[in-house]
């Protein structure tokens, strides 16, 4: 029933869609999970508790604190079986692979004691409730109806389910009536219980409330740097085949002027200077365009825009990459610009005689380490621009670390998480 899963029972062809049917197999699902995890509960605290004084059940009873991420990820996919909307994982991603990285994440989350919460009280609370509804929605109007047979069998006396007895026609059929009028009416209670139950599950078991919210910014800002992207590039394109085209052409007819102007007159040495102007005006708006978005970046990737920039830095630059294909754009972007921006401080602040550039991809993450021998020093409050990219950076979830004691080295190292977007060959 996605968001409107209360406004839906009160919809017009409520009865002829498949909500009451998946409201029905929902409340069923979860009131068998139920003792199922009852027992398993049970079987754990008893036999870790007992097995505890031999120190053997710790590790049994730390376990049990786990016993709720499956159990809670059976729920959500529950939910979303009920109407359709998916329930988030409220769990982060650890931020080093590993056993070891994921159980301490795990236990430090709040979500992690939520779960374990919901459990407990769907072991042994909800599912008598869950089974109630949905058996008292079925059994009654099924127990009016079993009075229906007596219509077909001439009066004679009629046990219905064995337990009271119908002596007559009229009353088999006003009980029989009353079950075809309740048979319908109890969709109703079982898709409010079972509409209950999930509002339930996406409370507890969903991101909180400021993780819902963080999730959301990280959501909004995902959107605005496509956007940026997509505007970046635009503007690059409208430059490139616009203003820099017509200015090609402009060199190109001061330069045939120049050609037809009488060599020792004023008009050719005006041309001259114009010719010159507009050439060192078309080199000027290329840097732009190429510090917008490097065309080299859009058609063959991070290595050889990284090389490029190289090629054009004053300091030697030296450059080693080692990247499975193409990363995404936004990756590849700020991977790019966190490079010529460290190359331009470089140049311009360490005096160093030569630096590296080096990035690898592993374990899901693109780094980028660039190195100097200059005199170090490098400090983000001093307004070197590194505060500027570590916020560039972070827009695409990376970090960004410098060592620069004094008297160097510097190494500028960038880690951005991602996942290549083909399968081709290093580089």
């Amino acid at each position: 029933m996605g968001d409107d899963r209360w406004g839906e029972v009160l919809r017009p062809g409520f009865l002829r869609s498949a909500a009451p049917w998946r409201a029905a197999g929902y409340l069923l699902a979860t009131g068998l999970t139920g003792p199922l995890l009852c027992a398993a509960l049970l079987v754990s605290v008893v036999v870790g508790g007992a097995l505890a004084v031999l120190l053997v059940g710790l590790p049994l009873l730390a376990a049990l604190a786990l016993a709720g991420l499956p159990a809670a990820a059976w729920e959500r996919r529950l939910a979303r079986f009920l109407d359709g909307g998916r329930v988030p994982d409220p769990h982060r991603v650890p931020d080093r692979p590993g056993l070891a990285a994921w159980l301490r994440l795990r236990y430090r989350e709040r979500a992690t004691w939520r779960e374990l919460g919901f459990t407990a009280l769907a072991a042994f609370v909800l599912w008598p409730v869950d089974l109630a509804v949905a058996g008292c929605a079925l059994a009654v109007p099924g127990y009016l109806l079993a009075a229906l047979p007596l219509l077909l069998l001439d009066g004679q006396q009629v046990n219905v389910l064995k337990l009271w007895q119908v002596h007559s026609p009229a009353v088999a059929a006003l009980c029989g009536l009353a079950g075809l009028v309740l048979l319908p009416l109890s969709a109703y209670p079982v898709a409010l219980a079972a509409a209950a139950r999930a509002a339930l599950v996406r409370a507890l078991l969903g991101p909180d409330g400021p993780e819902r919210r963080i999730g959301e910014l990280v959501r909004s800002r995902a959107r605005l740097v496509d956007a940026f992207e997509a505007e970046r590039r635009r503007i690059e394109r409208d430059l490139h085949d616009g203003a820099q085209q017509r200015l090609v052409a402009l060199r190109m007819t001061l330069g045939l002027a120049r050609l037809d102007a009488p060599p020792d007159g004023p008009l050719a040495a005006r041309l001259a200077d114009a010719h010159r102007e507009a050439g060192e005006v078309l080199a000027g708006l290329r840097e732009l365009i190429n510090g917008i978005h490097p065309q080299v970046l859009t058609d063959r990737g991070l290595p050889e825009a990284c090389t490029d920039a190289a090629d054009r830095s004053p300091v030697p630059v030296t450059t080693r990459f080692a990247v499975p294909g193409r990363l995404p754009a936004p990756v590849e972007s700020a991977g790019y610009f966190a490079v010529t921006e460290t190359l331009a401080n470089v140049a311009k602040h360490s005096g160093a005689r030569a630096a590296t550039v080096e990035g690898r991809y592993a374990d899901g993450r693109l780094t980028i380490e660039v190195t100097d021998d200059g005199r170090g020093g490098a400090d983000p409050g001093r307004g070197t621009g590194l505060t500027g990219l570590a916020d560039r950076v972070a827009v695409v979830d990376g970090t960004l670390t410098v060592s620069s004691p004094p008297g160097g080295p510097t190494l500028v190292r960038v880690e951005i998480p991602c996942a290549p977007t083909d399968a081709g060959a290093g580089r």
